[in-house]
Parts: structure tokens; C-alpha cells; sequence
């Protein structure tokens, strides 16, 4: 975040501390217990009783993470404790100082958010679901081949546009917005990526072919490159894309896995290092300036995950990451720890013996009571509580501006949106709102927002409500949100839709 100065952050953060610091002397002394709903009756319950434990936390204490999340967070030893209560921080507010990044962090994290306001009906199940880089954008993309890019000033979702997505098979996969925020590009069962403006006034959309060579292809993960000129995607075909946006090209393409390449990152701003990972259940580390398209050797490999490997998601310091699994959890990993081949070997051991299809099965018991971590692994923590099934679940760290990157959150199969904490392995929130699988979930980088997508078509927005015990066991929502429609477009606009959409 060193682009953005503190007065920035206090002018973009103050509405919402007024809302939170208006309940903050009732709920400032409530803990979080992570109070769950377990009322709902599905096959995969005791899945998330027994799961909901992490058997290797003490591997974090010596590790940087630890360190930085504590420095963020203003997290010592009670001895030394300084008296940071959220009571305090509103009186040195009142004689004129302002909240520093570690005050606000502080104020977050007692009241993370646990009551949702309805957003959105979609007609159709919503794939994806994510803000832009500064949070003045949301998008969406759902079944229907329709994208919804939502202006979100002050809090508020109003339509800006609506793109009807070009040759789609199944349904958009993926989206991403570019470094600048000027433009989305989105992905499909289709050789090529499509690009689209922001601008309102713009509505043509660029057609990015990748050459694939293979009939059946499709790109389940894309992102951009910290500059934005190239896009990094991963394919169904085990193959890694590169596409150079100034010369209008696939640059290179190299095989990296055995299998379904689900989710591409880069490991931090320099976008010289670059991770994949998929249903082989590994995870590897690229070097861009050595990698060879002839003979493509990845730095690393990175094992323990006992099945595919659906979500990637770094903490953009170049040295940690997460992975989300088909094996029920979520791993937290050292870049510098890499994986020797006994962990490698195991890994495809444990998901060649298995038999199982997530997308409509249930979890088998080998997995459900999996607790020791297997040789070989390499990871720094396990979490487990969340149910990994019928896609290509998300997960991700929490916002470094207001919650100093604590936690991890993740969708859910079975309609929920799960919080851990980092530091403990615990589970703090298990926010219950849809009635199908939540695939996609988003925390707004300034704002104590989080939006989750639904494939019940429900978009919805959790928030803090001082009266926790009720609020996460109520799934009415506390208000819906009135989203302006989007206008009907001018004339010479309708002629350069009308034109996009000719042969």
C-alpha cells in the first residue's frame, strides 16, 4: 500500500469508523468466539465439526508473517501491552488526532463484519465476484454470459454497465481487472480472452486470441502483470499463457502441470515470480526471466495438499501464499520452504488413490479425517472448517489497509463465507446468507465491506452490526440495497454494439 498516504486512507475509511465507533463502547468488549450456525441440515456437516481444527499453528511463531500481522495489528505480550481499546482510540479521536493504519486495524478486527444486506438478484448463478484495486469498482459475471460492472462510491452499488459476454461456453470463468483499472478482461470455455473498457462511453470489447492448438480449451485463471502489459492464464490443457498486450500476441506458452491448471498469481509487484497450481495438487514457483518454453523447469514445487488445488492467492510480499483445496483445506506456504520429491511423490499418490468426483459427490472419509499433515508437506499452516465441492473455490488474504492481511477468508459449498485467523488457525466468522455454493468472495481494500456471490444468484454485502449473537444467526438480510439501473445508451452507442456483435 506505499502509493497511498495516511491522509489518504482517513478520508476514504472516516464514514465507515463513524458507523463503527457508534456501537463501539457496547460491542468493544465482545470476543470473537466465531459463533457458528449449524442449524441446516447437510451431508457434510460433521465434515466442518471435525475439520474445524489446524494441527500445526506452532510453525507460524517463528516465522515473518507472525511478526509483520502483530506489528500491523499492535498484537503484544500482555505485559507490555499498551492500552489500545477501541474506547481509548475514540477519546484521543475527540481532542483532534487522527486514526493511524494500526488503529484502524485495531477497530476492524473487533468488529468484523457479520450481518449482510441484500445487493443483487442475478438471474442466473454468479461465478465471479471482485472489486477493483481501489475498491471504486465491483464486478460480476454469472451464468446468463452476462458481466455487471457496479460503480460502488460511498458504499452504494450502481449499475455503470452491463457486457454481454462474446463466445461463452459453460460460463465466465474468470475476470480481472487491469493494474490502472481502465480495463476488465474476462475468460471462457473459448481460445481467446476478451477485453472490455471501464469507461461507460466505450462498449467494444477486444478479442485476445490465445492459439491454443487444441479444440477443446479453456482458461480457468487469468491475472494481470504488475505493469499491465501482459496477462498470465491458466488452462485446462496443463499449459501456462502469456499474451503481451502492446503487440497484440501470445508470447509464450509452456506446459507446467500434469493436469488442469486452475489459478495463476504473481508473488508480488515485480511480477518476475509467478505461481500456478491445479487438479495435479501442486503448487509451483516460476521464475519469468529463466522459465524455457522448450523445456519449462519451475523453481520450486511446493506439496502437501492431498487432492486438486482450486485457488491461488498471495500476500504480495513475495514470500507467502494460500492455497485452497479440493481436500478441505486451505494452506499457508513459505516460497523458501520448497518441497522435496518425497512430498511431491505423496502428493500424487494420495489423489491417484482416490475416487471421487467433487463436483457431485460427497467428500470421502479419507479426507474428511485426514488431520496430520503427510510427508513431505512443506506448508507453514493448515486450515480446516470450510467445504470445498462443485467448483473452483476461492479464497483469499484479508486487506492489508484494515486488517493488517490477519486473516483468511474463503467461500463455502454449503452457502458460507468462513474468516480465520491467521495467528490461531481459528475460525471467527461463518457467515451464513445463501442457499447454494459461494464460489467467489471479496473484502473491500479500504472499507470493513465483504461482498460474496452466490450461486443461488444472491450478491450480498456483510457489515458490522453491534448486536453479534443475533446477527449471526439471522439470515434475513438487514436491508436491501437499491441499485440504480443502468441508463439506455445513446444512439451512436447502440450503432457500436450493434457493429461489435457483426461477424
Amino acid at each position: 500500500m506505499g502509493g497511498i498516504s495516511s491522509r489518504t486512507m482517513d478520508s476514504v475509511c472516516d464514514p465507515d469508523f463513524i458507523f463503527l465507533l457508534h456501537y463501539s463502547r457496547r460491542s468493544s468488549s465482545h470476543l470473537l468466539n466465531g459463533v457458528s450456525d449449524e442449524s441446516d441440515v447437510e451431508p457434510d456437516d460433521d465434515l466442518q465439526r471435525q475439520q474445524a481444527s489446524v494441527s500445526n499453528a506452532n510453525r507460524l511463531d517463528k516465522k515473518e508473517i507472525s511478526f509483520a500481522i502483530k506489528q500491523a495489528c499492535e498484537i503484544t505480550d500482555s505485559s507490555r501491552k499498551q492500552n489500545t481499546s477501541i474506547v481509548s482510540m475514540i477519546q484521543k479521536r475527540t481532542i483532534g488526532s487522527a486514526f493511524n493504519t494500526i488503529e484502524k486495524c485495531c477497530i476492524n478486527n473487533n468488529l468484523l463484519p457479520n450481518r449482510f444486506d441484500l445487493i443483487s438478484n442475478h438471474k442466473s448463478k454468479i461465478f465471479c465476484g471482485t472489486y477493483s484495486n481501489d475498491g471504486k469498482f465491483f464486478l460480476t459475471a454469472s451464468q446468463d454470459k452476462v458481466l455487471h460492472l457496479y460503480h460502488t462510491h460511498n458504499g452504494e452499488f450502481n449499475i455503470l454497465k452491463t457486457i454481454p459476454a462474446r463466445d461463452v461456453g459453460w460460463s465466465v470463468l474468470d475476470t480481472a481487472f487491469s493494474p490502472d483499472g481502465e480495463n476488465i478482461v474476462y475468460s471462457s470455455w473459448s481460445e481467446c480472452l476478451y477485453q472490455c473498457s471501464v469507461s461507460k462511453e466505450i462498449s467494444t470489447q477486444e478479442m485476445l486470441s490465445l492459439n491454443p492448438g487444441v479444440r477443446r480449451f479453456c482458461v480457468f485463471s487469468l491475472v494481470f502483470s504488475n505493469d499491465g502489459r501482459e496477462i498470465l492464464g491458466g488452462a485446462n490443457s496443463g499449459y501456462l499463457y502469456f499474451y503481451d498486450r502492446g503487440s497484440n500476441q501470445r508470447i509464450s506458452r509452456f506446459e507446467g502441470h500434469g493436469d488442469d491448471v486452475n489459478s495463476v498469481a504473481f508473488a508480488d509487484g515485480s511480477s518476475q515470480i509467478f505461481y500456478s497450481a491445479g487438479d495435479d495438487g501442486l503448487c509451483k514457483v516460476w521464475d519469468r526471466r529463466t522459465v524455457n518454453a522448450a523445456n519449462p523447469i519451475a523453481v520450486g514445487t511446493l506439496a502437501g495438499h492431498r487432492d486438486g488445488i482450486t485457488y491461488i492467492d498471495s500476500r504480495g510480499d513475495g514470500r507467502y501464499l494460500i492455497t485452497n483445496s479440493k481436500d478441505q483445506t486451505i494452506k499457508l506456504w513459505d516460497i523458501r520452504a520448497l518441497s522435496n520429491k518425497i512430498g511431491m511423490m505423496n502428493t500424487r499418490k494420495a489423489i491417484r488413490d482416490l475416487d471421487w468426483d467433487y463436483r457431485w459427490q460427497h467428500v470421502p472419509k479419507r479426507l474428511r479425517r485426514a488431520k496430520e499433515p503427510m510427508d513431505g508437506d512443506t506448508s507453514v499452516m493448515t486450515f480446516r472448517g470450510h467445504c470445498v465441492r462443485e467448483t473452483l473455490i476461492r479464497c483469499h488474504f484479508s486487506p492489508a489497509a484494515t486488517t493488517g492481511q490477519r486473516y483468511i477468508y474463503t467461500g463455502c459449498s454449503m452457502g458460507r463465507v468462513y474468516i480465520y485467523d491467521i495467528l490461531t488457525g481459528k475460525i471467527v466468522r461463518n457467515l451464513f446468507a445463501h442457499e447454494m455454493c459461494v464460489r467467489d468472495v471479496s473484502w473491500h481494500p479500504f472499507y470493513p465491506y465483504i461482498v460474496s456471490t452466490s450461486w443461488d444468484c444472491k450478491m450480498v454485502r456483510w457489515r458490522y452490526m453491534c448486536d453479534e449473537m443475533n446477527a449471526l444467526n439471522d439470515r434475513r438480510p438487514e436491508k436491501e440495497i437499491k441499485v440504480k439501473p443502468q441508463p439506455p445508451p445513446r444512439r451512436s452507442e447502440r450503432i457500436a454494439a450493434q457493429r461489435t456483435r457483426q461477424p
